[in-house]
């Protein structure tokens, strides 16, 4: 199974504010081995993560191809692989195709993985936005209450969106994940 995670919020600390630099990137206790606990049962891991501290100068992409190098040797040192990181270095306002919720980010992962759609893939995020982002494309969202996943469950109970699965963190979502798709 294919499975896309949101960074900020759901792999690594996050509390709203912009992480800069590989120093400011702090893995969420557990996320990593999840991850690598997820690849170890077979399944396909992607990163769709909207990244505009470009775009408004806090940090260029060299310090985000840091955090990313970062990430990627944390789960290879706990035995897993994370396929493909899709990121967003767009301002909110340049009416891009690929910041969620829309689905670019998630057609560049549909399309490194030469599939015709993501039915069946799964989009795990803290925020409506990457939950949209998943309906969009036909993945089943999952909210993790890590990162902004608390405020977006409130906001979910005035607006909900169908079929959403809710989760503690990545390390529950991945015992489930694991226990229901061996």
């Amino acid at each position: 199974m294919l499975i896309i995670l949101d960074r900020d919020g759901v792999i690594n600390k996050y509390d709203g504010s912009y992480i800069c630099s590989a120093e400011e990137w702090i893995p969420i206790p557990g996320s990593i081995e999840a991850i690598a606990r997820l690849c170890n049962a077979g399944h396909r891991i992607a990163i769709a993560t909207n990244q505009s501290g470009i775009a408004r100068g806090y940090y260029g992409v060299d310090e985000l191809d840091a955090m990313h190098d970062k990430l990627e040797q944390l789960v290879e040192a706990q035995g897993g692989c994370i396929d493909i990181i899709a990121y967003c270095p767009h301002h909110p306002t340049d009416q891009c195709a690929c910041r969620k919720p829309l689905t670019g980010l998630l057609d560049q992962i549909r399309d490194h993985f030469h599939l015709d759609n993501l039915q069946g893939a799964i989009m795990v995020g803290d925020s409506r936005k990457d939950l949209e982002a998943g309906l969009n494309a036909g993945c089943q969202p999952v909210l993790v209450m890590t990162g902004n996943g608390m405020d977006t469950t409130h906001h979910l109970e005035t607006r909900p969106l169908p079929g959403v699965r809710h989760f503690d963190n990545l390390a529950t979502f991945a015992d489930w994940v694991i226990w229901t798709n061996p």
